[in-house]
């Protein structure tokens, strides 16, 4: 019992500490962010924008050499209220977090999306890795252009590269690992689809992709 209860009071004292230390942010933007949702029909959220600032969305990245309409660090929650957000978007993001910190995303995503929102995750595909370490066909994939990768050594250096790229990646998901969390965070399995890059069911999630190294889930609240 007594082990419980410190697991408990840790964490509680973890939240409320998380809380303190976001609400600055969420104080600065909180003004305009009821104003975007005041005054948008459609509330779309891009989330890790990096160098990607996606016109007609609230872009967030919590880097500050990169143009954003909101500085936040996404570990620390999604500075939206409940039921106040129509899409959200990222596009190799959530490998960046680790274990803990993505489910933590994915209940914020649930949390901040409408009924009937959509979270579009674009993301670097285990499986995928995996297929191309064993076939040795990576030299091949889209990715080695994008980041001139023909030098390296091995399938092997290969394969650590992708999955620590410098300490960079925490976690590496599968399309079943992805809707595994996704349903312990809030979704209905039923509501959760794979889809192809650039391909969506909704207008405003289609063509978006920028990287077609990915896999893509969309998932529906």
């Amino acid at each position: 019992m007594k082990t419980k209860k410190k697991k408990f009071l840790r964490r509680w004292f973890e939240d409320i500490k998380t809380r303190i230390e976001t609400l600055p942010g969420k104080i600065v933007y909180a003004k305009k962010i009821a104003g975007i949702i005041k005054n948008s029909e459609i509330v779309k959220v891009h989330v890790a924008c990096g160098r990607n600032y996606k016109n007609g969305w609230v872009n967030i990245d919590n880097n500050k050499n990169v143009k954003t309409d909101i500085l936040f660090d996404m570990t620390k929650g999604i500075p939206f209220p409940d039921r106040s957000v129509d899409f959200l978007y990222n596009e190799h993001f959530i490998e960046h977090l680790s274990y803990e910190e993505g489910f933590e995303f994915m209940k914020e995503a649930f949390r901040v999306l409408k009924p009937n929102g959509v979270m579009r995750i674009a993301f670097p595909d285990l499986d995928s890795l995996i297929d191309s370490y064993i076939k040795d066909n990576w030299k091949e994939k889209e990715w080695v252009k994008l980041i001139d990768a023909y030098w390296y050594p091995s399938r092997c250096f290969m394969f650590n590269e992708n999955i620590r790229e410098n300490g960079g990646h925490k976690y590496f998901y599968s399309v079943e690992e992805m809707a595994r969390r996704l349903v312990e965070a809030g979704f209905q399995k039923e509501n959760i689809a794979v889809e192809g890059i650039n391909s969506s069911k909704h207008e405003e999630l289609a063509n978006i992709e920028k990287r077609a190294d990915s896999s893509v889930v969309e998932a529906v609240k």
